[in-house]
């Protein structure tokens, strides 16, 4: 089995998945998904759509995105460059870790994965330059079921390291409600 091993992260539905790496001197190989692995793991098996970011800069964050239902997505990251610090909000309401964060370091160099299910909100702080990230979404993007919340509101409590730089973020991404006032749209069990 090309995976090596799949544990969860303080938020036990974020599950961080360890491809097994297999290396000579031209480089190395790994299988960063395969359908009968993420079976036997748990993990799902269907993706319909896949995106790239690039980065530029060190302490650039991108996120915290989520998509309201019917539209969630699930995802699963993959650094193809640099290196991440990777966050997952948890916006389930009925959820006994609703409204906390996780992170975890992906990179180019660990190359590990996390899969961040859906109702959850998602975003990365880039670590390095020229950071290239991959991801799977398990349903299509719908602008009109786009959300945030601001990466570095209070509330939240998301711990991120200090690069020395101020954190860059889109404008877009710096007008997100507070969590306050933020309503779930993840009631009932809607995913």
């Amino acid at each position: 089995m090309p995976i090596d091993r799949v544990e969860p992260l303080s938020l036990p539905d974020v599950q961080l998945i360890t491809p097994k790496r297999f290396g000579d001197g031209r480089g190395t190989f790994a299988e960063t998904y395969k359908a009968s692995d993420f079976e036997a793991h748990g993990l799902p098996t269907v993706w319909v759509q896949d995106n790239m970011s690039y980065t530029a800069d060190r302490g650039v964050f991108r996120g915290l995105h989520y998509q309201a239902p019917p539209h969630a997505q699930g995802k699963l990251v993959t650094v193809i460059s640099g290196a991440i610090m990777d966050v997952a909000v948890d916006l389930r309401a009925d959820s006994p870790t609703f409204g906390q964060a996780c992170t975890v370091e992906l990179s180019e160099e660990n190359g590990r994965q996390v899969y961040v299910p859906r109702g959850f909100a998602h975003g990365f702080l880039t670590l390095t330059p020229d950071v290239r990230v991959h991801y799977k979404a398990d349903r299509e993007y719908a602008p009109a079921s786009e959300g945030g919340l601001p990466w570095n509101d209070p509330d939240l409590g998301v711990q991120l390291p200090d690069l020395g730089v101020p954190v860059q973020t889109s404008d877009k991404d710096a007008q997100w409600e507070p969590w306050a006032s933020f309503k779930t749209p993840f009631v009932d069990g809607l995913l």
